[in-house]
């Protein structure tokens, strides 16, 4: 959380949010350039213009900081998922959408995905970052879902459907490594094609 409470009157709150929004973005660049434990408070004031002391204002922490990028990565991610999985649609469709959307999420946020990558080992294994792990896990979980129900429908079979998950999972979470926004093909596009391979032997 900030290290003070944020302004209440609107036009404050909105300046304040807005600066706040300003320094998470600063800081999941940074942490993605040089890596977390590299990047100082100074390094942030550079990059942003505010004083250690303004830094402190708008956050508790760098690992406040750390916290806010993984839930820009997260909460909205995990909010589609949620919608895209409770529709009507058919396993299949559902795949389609998720993965459409887990990258259409991923190019708009590659340092955060990068930051996420690079600290996972942290999170995985700290008990602060309880949360954290549960709204991995629950992303997760519904991609697993949507091949259970593939199975159970028989538009999917896998030999192996942990395996299959590990692997779309380790497609997609890499794809911050090499993806250009404005490149030869769209997220949606690559979306797609990723899941005509995934889903090549239930044809």
């Amino acid at each position: 959380m900030p290290a003070t409470n944020p302004p209440t009157r609107p036009a404050l709150r909105a300046r304040y949010d807005e600066r706040r929004q300003a320094l998470i973005d600063a800081a999941a660049k940074l942490f993605a350039e040089r890596g977390y434990e590299q990047t100082s408070i100074g390094d942030l004031s550079e990059a942003t213009g505010l004083t250690a002391g303004g830094i402190y204002h708008y956050t508790s922490s760098k690992e406040d900081l750390l916290i806010a990028i993984c839930d820009e990565l997260l909460d909205p991610l995990l909010e589609q998922a949620r919608a895209i999985a409770s529709t009507d649609a058919s396993p299949d469709d559902h795949l389609r959408q998720l993965v459409r959307a887990w990258l259409l999420h991923i190019e708009s946020h590659i340092p955060h995905m990068l930051v996420f990558a690079q600290t996972r080992h942290t999170i995985e294994r700290e008990p602060r970052w309880r949360a954290v792990r549960r709204k991995r896990k629950a992303f997760e979980q519904i991609l697993d879902s949507v091949l259970v129900a593939g199975e159970t429908d028989g538009s999917m079979s896998f030999e192996d459907r942990g395996l299959a998950l590990l692997a779309l999972l380790g497609m997609v979470n890499y794809a911050p490594q090499w993806l250009k926004p404005g490149g030869r093909r769209s997220a949606e596009e690559i979306a797609d094609v990723w899941c005509d391979l995934f889903l090549a032997g239930d044809e």
